[in-house]
């Protein structure tokens, strides 16, 4: 079964907007895995609007699941941090500085040589990498030239086509499955997933090993409650 991490940015933004500690962030995570869920990430940004470097150092010590740190390898901060925490997994995204939310993959060729550079620098502390990438079979081809240990498909094309013809929009998808299956690629996804189109996506793609998903799932739990919204995720998945 495909598991779920659950990225819970959007409670540190809520906590982060009045100041203070409510929701507890912390708390919020331990119930999340108490729930069901099989992971949290997490995706610290330059500025900290949402979380905060030290709720990483939080979170690490206190999370029982597996934890995923996302986040632009370019920032030394960055880099800093996840090296100090050890997370099980760390996901590198090409932000801009100041980038509302994730929109594209990495150029896996133009940037190949950086990327296995910074592929080592985290492998050599026991820490398991994940590349973020669009579904481009030669983005996948170069991901794996890295060294990479997993990609994470960026799902916001098959959300956003997904009513519209959802077997064409997942084309491109099951094509870059398969090829990283093909090199020896683990593969994860995230974004824009949701309770409408996760059980297709996770049904037509072989080998998908994690969903990380956050902005959706919360936005559900204020209508159905934590619990009742991880289990509901959980089911998609099934």
């Amino acid at each position: 079964m495909t598991k779920l991490s659950v990225n819970i940015n959007k409670i540190a933004t809520l906590r982060n907007s009045r100041g203070g500690n409510n929701p507890d962030l912390v708390k919020v995570a331990l119930d999340c895995e108490r729930f069901g869920a099989q992971g949290i990430t997490v995706h610290p940004r330059p500025d900290e609007r949402h979380i905060r470097y030290q709720d990483v150092y939080d979170l690490k010590a206190v999370i029982a699941t597996e934890f995923n740190i996302e986040g632009n390898c370019r920032e030394d901060k960055f880099v800093d941090l996840v090296l100090a925490n050890k997370p099980a997994q760390v996901t590198l995204v090409p932000d801009a500085e100041g980038q509302i939310t994730s929109n594209h993959g990495w150029d896996t060729i133009k940037h190949k040589d950086y990327l296995k550079e910074m592929v080592a620098v985290f492998q050599k502390e026991g820490i398991r990498v994940s590349i973020f990438v669009d579904p481009v079979v030669e983005m996948v081809e170069g991901a794996a030239e890295t060294g990479t240990d997993r990609i994470e498909l960026y799902t916001e094309a098959y959300a956003h086509n997904y009513f519209g013809d959802r077997e064409k929009a997942i084309v491109n998808y099951i094509a870059a499955a398969h090829h990283a299956n093909k090199l020896g690629l683990g593969i994860n996804a995230g974004h824009d997933l949701d309770l409408h189109n996760l059980h297709y996506f996770a049904q037509s793609i072989p080998g998908l090993l994690e969903v990380s998903i956050g902005h959706a799932l919360i936005s559900d739990a204020l209508y159905l409650g934590l619990e009742t919204t991880i289990q509901k995720y959980l089911q998609q998945l099934s």
